[in-house]
């Protein structure tokens, strides 16, 4: 029988000759080596288009999950889901008050900003570009909105050596943190995003703080926050700031108005303080802004009453309120003895004056009302 891949040669005899010689030629030996080559070239061919799979793979995970643009990707999305303590806890967002003092920012700001109550809904987070420097810093720069507004912030991230592992590790080079420095005139109670804040809470000099004196505050970036002031007696119609900048510092200072509730109970306390003025029998009534003078005697006490109260509006002065210059009328009766003659006569007249006032809020909300003759 033959073997496969081979082929018989038999050489033709006579029936009595000696047994026939049979020839066997082997042609299988350079297929097979072909088909070897082949297979060997198949499979170098699979091995490196797996290889390149799984590089590709390799580089798409890593730009997902392990790079630079992912690790600020993933802060992002923190503050989108308003997870403002964990957000606090990614590698280098919270900033010491050396850090901050080091920025030239004030190194006492206020932390009370950084929560999850006061974020602004962040969304269509892009990345742009992310570029790394000689040494090794990388700038990554995104793209969002935040409460409608559009936004681009650059972020500088490096290699936390401090965790190790096999996968790379990232924090921020520079906190994404900045500082509003917060001046709001007027109030000593206002929001920010709906949380309700009072200087004295958060400022460094707790009951002593300054009125006037802006008020650092820490704040998340990106991150949008409206300031607005809604208070019995002063209100505002809000200011947005737009935080984008790693430790930067954000100036805002606004003005807080009256309230017509405010300005109504201080025309109603100013109307009884003149009242009551009103209530003294003398020339001069004592603290009253009016009086009369007379170079004559007076044989009774005199009378007096409020014909016009004055139209009281407010504007600021200082830390507090001022009555603007305003005008009022009061009349006085009185009976008048002349010193030539003897002669006694009555005397009715309208006395115009102007008053002013100054007002100050105090430590408990209320308000002290001074009023004063003004020329």
């Amino acid at each position: 029988m033959e073997r496969e891949g081979e082929e018989a040669v038999t050489d033709a005899a006579a029936p009595d000759a000696p047994a026939a010689r049979t020839r066997t030629a082997t042609v299988a030996g350079p297929r097979r080596r072909r088909k070897l080559a082949f297979d060997l070239t198949v499979l170098g061919v699979v091995g490196i288009l797996f290889l390149g799979a799984v590089g590709a793979t390799s580089a798409v995970l890593y730009r997902q999950l392990y790079s630079p643009t992912a690790f600020v990707l993933d802060y992002l999305h923190l503050l989108a889901d308003g997870r403002a303590t964990d957000a606090l806890l990614v590698p280098g967002v919270s900033a010491t008050s050396k850090d901050l003092a080091a920025a030239g920012l004030p190194a006492d700001a206020s932390a009370a900003l950084l929560r999850g109550s006061t974020l602004t809904p962040l969304s269509d987070v892009e990345p742009v570009s992310e570029e790394t420097d000689a040494d090794g810093t990388t700038a990554v720069t995104v793209t969002y909105r935040v409460g409608g507004h559009a936004g681009e912030t650059t972020f500088e991230v490096e290699r936390d050596d401090d965790e190790g592992g096999i996968l790379p590790r990232w924090r921020f080079a520079q906190s994404p943190l900045a500082v509003i420095e917060l001046g709001v005139r007027g109030s000593m109670q206002f929001e920010v995003n709906g949380f309700e804040i009072d200087k004295r809470q958060v400022s460094p000099e707790a009951e002593e703080a300054d009125p006037l004196e802006p008020i650092p505050m820490l704040a998340f970036s990106p991150g949008l926050y409206s300031i607005t002031v809604d208070t019995a007696a002063t209100t505002s119609p809000g200011v947005a700031v737009l935080s984008d900048t790693p430790l930067a510092e954000i100036p805002v200072s606004f003005q807080a108005e009256p309230t017509d509730e405010f300005v109504g109970v201080v025309q109603r306390e100013v109307d009884a303080f003149l009242a009551e003025c009103a209530t003294q029998k003398v020339l001069q009534p004592t603290g009253c802004p009016f009086g009369y003078y007379v170079r004559n005697r007076i044989v009774e006490p005199p009378t007096w009453s409020i014909e016009e109260n004055p139209v009281v509006t407010l504007e600021p002065d200082g830390a507090g309120w001022a009555i603007t210059r305003t005008q009022a009328v009061a009349k006085i009766d009185v009976q008048i003895q002349s010193i030539f003659d003897g002669s006694i006569y009555d005397v009715t007249e309208l006395v115009p004056f102007f008053l002013t006032g100054k007002i100050t809020i105090l430590p408990d909300g209320t308000a002290s009302i001074a009023v004063s003759a003004a020329d």
